[in-house]
């Protein structure tokens, strides 16, 4: 991937106009998955905080637009827009659905676990990754918009491991809430048991 430089940067009221954002484009990604940051200025201004709260989301457009149970995602994109609007900072809308294998391979991945797999191995029973997404796209996407160092809004220690591989200094790791519902316990625990996700469930 060559350097990314920011290609254009639109005011948009989201939450029906409580909040304004910025969403910028970027020159430079040979991918052609149009990743997108999302500017939030903070309601104590830009210098409430000298170290900007950041969201990696990757895609999920069963999650994010239809409020699927299965997964947690829509939950924490909504945490993270009320969270980052307060402080400051932003959201790396990265176009890497289903941990980076796509929407429709995703699909296939979720009837297999229907048939009592976890979603790890429903992955490889596709002869996919367990996780395939790519967070060096992000750490050029902040180095292109002068962020160098970030306090990271995440439960996954792999996203802070790859930002600061590729030249981003994580100051913190700032935990997400624990969105779980009947749907998608099982898919909770076993981030946690397979890839150390930080998450503490209030019933254990």
């Amino acid at each position: 991937m060559g350097q990314l430089t920011v290609k254009r940067r639109v005011v948009i009221p989201v939450r029906a106009g409580d909040v304004m954002a910025d969403f910028i484009s970027f020159n430079g990604d040979e991918s052609g998955k149009e990743h997108i940051g999302i500017f939030f200025e903070g309601k104590g201004g830009t210098k409430q905080h000298e170290v900007p709260l950041v969201r990696l989301h990757s895609e999920c457009l069963t999650g994010d637009v239809f409020g699927s149970g299965r997964c947690d995602c829509g939950e924490q994109l909504d945490e993270a827009i009320d969270r980052i609007n307060e402080e400051g900072g932003y959201i790396l809308y990265l176009r890497q659905e289903g941990r980076g294998i796509g929407l429709y391979a995703k699909l296939e991945a979720y009837a297999l676990q229907d048939q009592g797999y976890d979603t790890y191995q429903a992955n490889e029973m596709l002869h996919l990754p367990e996780d395939g997404r790519d967070f060096g796209v992000a750490a050029e996407m902040l180095k292109s918009l002068g962020v160098s160092k970030i306090r990271l809004l995440t439960n996954n220690p792999d996203k802070a491991q790859q930002l600061q591989e590729h030249g981003i200094e994580v100051t913190a790791l700032v935990p997400t809430k624990v969105h779980v519902n009947q749907h998608n316990r099982s898919y909770l625990h076993t981030k946690a048991a397979r890839k150390q996700h930080t998450l503490v469930f209030d019933d254990e």
